[in-house]
């Protein structure tokens, strides 16, 4: 049984939710999200909560009922507060830059490499070794992060690399010789 899915969604104020069949639209003041989900699903409106309903407990219905009731959650964070992914950027030579709206990362390799973001998303750099993504859909702030992270993933030896903000990286020994025994 989904205990998320029972969860009712507080809608703040300023906050204003259309459900239009399997279609929800979230309009904020930081934008507009809508999207359409699985039409078995009902939904109880009020003025200050959003309720998702299943119409059986079958296996295929309690499954997509925590999932949808927290997309939509996510959909009313998104638009009133936004969401915020902090990257770090750790090694001797690393940095990024703004050029525009492109972020552009110089992290070892031979060229530089120029990240252009998404529609809805804003890229920022507080100092060379810092990287902010910003925006109203969680999904897209998330993948832009990754593909920002892949660029160079922290290597396990020394630790160099692109790292989410807190993120612990596992550094391992390295070889050692039969001398140092």
């Amino acid at each position: 049984m989904s205990r998320i899915g029972k969860k009712p969604i507080d809608i703040p104020a300023g906050v204003e939710v259309k459900v239009e069949g399997s279609t929800l639209t979230v309009k904020g003041p930081k934008g507009t999200l809508t999207q359409s989900f699985n039409a078995c699903l009902s939904y109880e409106l009020s003025e200050k909560e959003l309720i998702v309903k299943r119409p059986d407990d079958s296996k295929e219905h309690k499954m997509i009922h925590g999932t949808t009731r927290a997309l939509i959650h996510n959909m009313v964070v998104g638009v009133s507060e936004g969401f915020k992914r902090v990257l770090e950027i750790q090694g001797i030579g690393y940095k990024a830059q703004m050029r525009g709206n492109n972020l552009v990362l110089n992290v070892g390799h031979s060229h530089e490499d120029v990240v252009v973001p998404p529609e809805g998303i804003a890229l920022a750099t507080p100092n060379a070794n810092t990287i902010e993504v910003t925006g109203i859909d969680a999904q897209k702030v998330g993948q832009v992060s990754a593909l920002i992270r892949s660029y160079r993933r922290p290597e396990p030896y020394h630790g160099k690399g692109i790292r989410y903000q807190g993120e612990q990286v596992l550094l391992r020994a390295a070889k050692s010789s039969k001398k140092d025994k």
